[in-house]
């Protein structure tokens, strides 16, 4: 136990909150007595984490079973099976496995920047099924605490629930809310297209996100946390999941809030028709399952890191399938008539959430790539980004500003307009704020996730600013503050509000905390978009 506990605290020395870890009597202690847990499956055992002037050691319960698993290859998840002895859950447990880009140094970026930042790459394994629990040790308030159920991002490919950017303690120390992140299944073992599977068993990998939803609702209770209180909240594809959710799920949803952090499936998403199906007939075909009478039998007796070979090399390209189930045709349309879940949602991105170094830099080549059978789109867009201005000197400048702002914050000021509309309440945010130690490629700016350690606490602690620790300080209190009262809102005013006053900026021009501005003022070019939006739906 004690060498288990050792590595945890090497990871804990790392994740403490750095605006109160630069003294030299920082410290991390782990208890004698390990915290347990009875549940109806059975007894867990957990190991703690005391983080400087907080009120609460925290409990940690890492690699749960919320599910049996492994589970069957590309089937919907199934309750975990019970345990007779008290379980020890002191470690991480392996990422579900993932899908890297093909190309070398597309794979090493992304794998840098987002594959546990400041941390090994994580083992991974079909054996994956897991979730961890961070919470305060103290008794909790009446009716119990409220819960921050955290969905990784990944573009649906990749990702995990430990990634060091994603531990819960700081959140769980310093804001008194139980913090709990799942992994699910990604890429072809998420969302296999399978045509020998029922259409409502073909997206594993949201049925995943539902199976640790429902395990929350069952177990939390015996953690200090109240099942009503959960709020759901994910960043990129996490992003994505949570709009699923919110949009699948009109009728007693298990979550009572729900925050979008550079990520949605609303609008503006496109996928050839088949493309899903066809990704699945090229893996049985190079898997030589084609020509056997049960292809989907042939594919599930397949070695899963030949899977994995597979599908990196040829980069075949697994996404969600509509059925009106975990995924919608047409989520808009359930938006607008009121046919989603009635939760308050807060929604936000970063300022420059479509720059990466390896971004593409011809102009030309990539809006006929990106619109191809939009000329006029194509036109006003060159019109509405002249170089030279607006800090958009190159090509390059130009097309990482167009991701930005079609892919990402064009399309969550309309969700949250039409959100509004609908009559939900709706806050919005932007964080534009960059610090040299989270810079993970020069001018890199608030690039995509980089609000991400901010909100949980877990940004490098070394070369930490003031205004970092400060921003991220505010920045916890109103996730939290959200996930306590979500009507109450995270601090700033709501969409609609105060004659379109309602944008809170995070972290902009060097500010601790949220400056309101009015939106129409950071969105001037998002009308061009509005059509493109409204037109564009997936279609697999």
């Amino acid at each position: 136990m004690k060498s288990v506990l050792s590595t945890q605290l090497w990871s804990d020395c790392f994740l403490l909150l750095p605006a109160l870890c630069q003294a030299s009597s920082r410290h991390c202690d782990a208890r004698d007595s390990a915290p347990t847990v009875t549940l109806a499956s059975g007894v867990l055992v957990g190991t703690t984490t005391s983080l400087p002037s907080a009120t609460a050691v925290v409990n940690k319960f890492l690699g749960v079973p919320f599910a049996d698993s492994p589970p069957e290859r590309f089937s919907p998840p199934q309750d975990p099976r019970p345990w007779s002895q008290p379980l020890s859950v002191l470690a991480v447990k392996p990422a579900c496995i993932q899908q890297w880009p093909a190309a070398q140094e597309a794979r090493d970026l992304l794998q840098r920047l987002w594959n546990n930042p400041g941390g090994p790459p994580p083992a991974e394994s079909e054996d994956c099924l897991y979730l961890n629990v961070f919470a305060p040790s103290t008794a909790p308030p009446p009716g119990g605490r409220a819960i921050m159920f955290w969905l990784f991002g990944g573009s649906l490919q990749w990702g995990q629930a430990s990634n060091l950017w994603y531990d819960g303690s700081v959140l769980a120390a310093y804001q008194d809310v139980i913090v709990v992140a799942p992994n699910y299944r990604t890429n072809v073992f998420g969302f296999s297209n399978s045509p020998q599977l029922p259409l409502a068993s073909r997206n594993a990998g949201f049925l995943d996100q539902r199976q640790a939803l429902a395990w929350v609702q069952a177990n939390i209770v015996h953690f200090g946390g109240d099942p009503s209180k959960v709020t759901i909240f994910g960043w990129s594809a996490g992003g994505t999941s949570v709009d699923n959710l919110v949009t699948t799920t009109p009728k007693d949803p298990p979550f009572r809030a729900a925050i979008m952090e550079s990520g949605q499936n609303t609008y503006g998403v496109y996928f050839p028709k088949g493309v899903g199906i066809a990704a699945w007939q090229s893996l049985v075909e190079a898997l030589n399952c084609s020509a056997v009478r049960d292809a989907l039998a042939c594919v599930r007796a397949a070695d899963a890191m030949k899977i994995k070979e597979i599908i990196e090399v040829a980069s075949l390209p697994f996404i969600p399938t509509v059925d009106n189930i975990t995924e919608l045709a047409n989520p808009s349309q359930a938006r607008s008539e009121r046919r989603i879940a009635n939760v308050p949602l807060m929604i936000g991105t970063t300022a420059q959430d479509g720059r990466t170094p390896l971004g593409p830099n011809n102009l030309t080549a990539f809006l006929e790539t990106a619109f191809p059978d939009e000329p006029k789109l194509r036109a006003d867009i060159v019109a509405a980004y002249p170089i030279g201005q607006g800090g958009l000197n190159t090509e390059y400048d130009i097309i990482s500003q167009i991701i930005t702002d079609f892919g990402s914050q064009c399309v969550s000021g309309l969700l949250a307009s039409r959100n509004i509309e609908a009559g939900y309440p709706t806050w919005r945010f932007i964080f534009n704020a960059t610090f040299p130690n989270n810079e993970a490629f020069p001018n890199g700016g608030a690039y995509h996730g980089t609000q991400v350690p901010l909100v949980f606490g877990t940004y490098p602690s070394v070369n930490v600013t003031a205004q970092e620790a400060a921003l991220s300080s505010y920045m916890q209190a109103a996730w939290a503050g959200f996930a306590k009262n979500p009507e109450r809102g995270p601090g700033w005013n709501q969409v609609g509000s105060f004659d379109g006053v309602d944008l809170g900026l995070l972290g902009q021009g060097g500010s601790a905390g949220v400056t309101v501005m009015k939106s129409a003022e950071v969105d001037l070019r998002c009308g061009i978009y509005r059509e493109a939006f409204e037109r564009r739906r997936i279609f697999y």
